[in-house]
């Protein structure tokens, strides 16, 4: 499971409610079963409709994949901060990892990798490519049977699970002690957002069931993972989409233009990154993080 940009308009179903909850996000009632959600991510998310409006297939990842080279870069680099010194063979399970694109990245770093998905189709590629990836639901982390790592990421996966208190403290169980775990997810309900609904008419435009059932933003995220006992190295963002929502440019349910914003979206990070200014892209998001803006949060925590 990737990144996301949600490029149409989705109604909520009547039969669902969000609620706010004590952790200060948002949770779709009643929550779909398990069953429910692991069929929907092995038989549609990657090949059905859903591959039209976000970035799941092969194809959007591969098209961009310099854009997504700079992201894991960073995320490696983030890693490098918190732990300085990384041992060869560092092990790394990535929690959904689709079609194992990041997973190559970090083996091409001398990182030891592991990786499971409810998508047989992209698990069959994965492992094409020498990566040992299993095809598992997302109800239990401990896939590899006991295993232990040093870091884990769950990208673009959280907002998804019927129950993350559950799926965290699973984790707590499989990450090494002081081992990172990296959790990147979308951020919703944010200002911007709002914004844009008053601006052009919208309706939280960005709540879609059964494929996102958790709405987190950085604070409500920091305050899930430290009541689990995870203590928050980093807090970054990504680059506040919903900025051309205030700039008039009504992306919602208009896919040409909406692949006009992304395209703009990647030109600004790749022209940072072309002119060495990568610190100043990292100042820029953890500033946008502190002010709950940013269209994605990735928060770095560590036992």
């Amino acid at each position: 499971m990737q990144h996301q940009i949600m490029l149409r308009k989705v109604k909520l179903k009547s039969k669902y409610k969000i609620i706010k909850n004590s952790f200060g996000f948002y949770q779709i009632k009643p929550t779909p079963t398990d069953e429910e959600i692991t069929k929907f991510y092995a038989e549609e998310f990657y090949t059905g409709d859903y591959k039209n409006f976000n970035d799941s297939s092969l194809k959007v990842q591969t098209n961009d994949d310099e854009f997504y080279r700079g992201r894991w870069n960073d995320i490696y680099n983030n890693i490098l901060e918190i732990k300085k010194n990384l041992p060869n063979k560092t092990s790394i399970l990535d929690i959904g990892c689709g079609w194992g694109l990041a997973l190559e990245f970090f083996k091409k770093k001398g990182m030891t990798c592991y990786g499971f998905d409810p998508s047989i189709e992209a698990v069959e590629y994965a492992n094409k490519n020498k990566l040992n990836v299993k095809h598992a639901g997302i109800k239990n982390m401990d896939v590899f049977d006991g295993k232990k790592f040093n870091v884990i990421t769950m990208l673009n996966v959280l907002e998804h699970l019927s129950d993350p208190i559950l799926a965290l403290k699973q984790i707590k169980k499989i990450l090494n002690k002081n081992g990172i775990l990296i959790i990147d997810v979308p951020n919703d309900f944010n200002e911007f957002q709002l914004i844009g609904n008053k601006l052009h008419g919208l309706k939280n435009w960005w709540v879609a069931p059964p494929n996102h059932l958790n709405y987190f933003s950085k604070d409500s995220l920091v305050k899930l993972l430290k009541s689990i006992g995870f203590k928050i190295k980093i807090c970054e963002a990504s680059f506040p989409l919903e900025m051309f929502l205030l700039f008039g440019e009504n992306y919602v349910g208009n896919k040409n233009l909406g692949k006009v914003c992304h395209k703009k979206r990647v030109n600004f990070e790749k022209n940072i990154r072309k002119y060495k200014k990568t610190d100043l892209l990292k100042k820029f998001y953890r500033s946008l993080a502190e002010l709950n803006l940013g269209r994605q949060i990735v928060v770095y925590a560590t036992l």
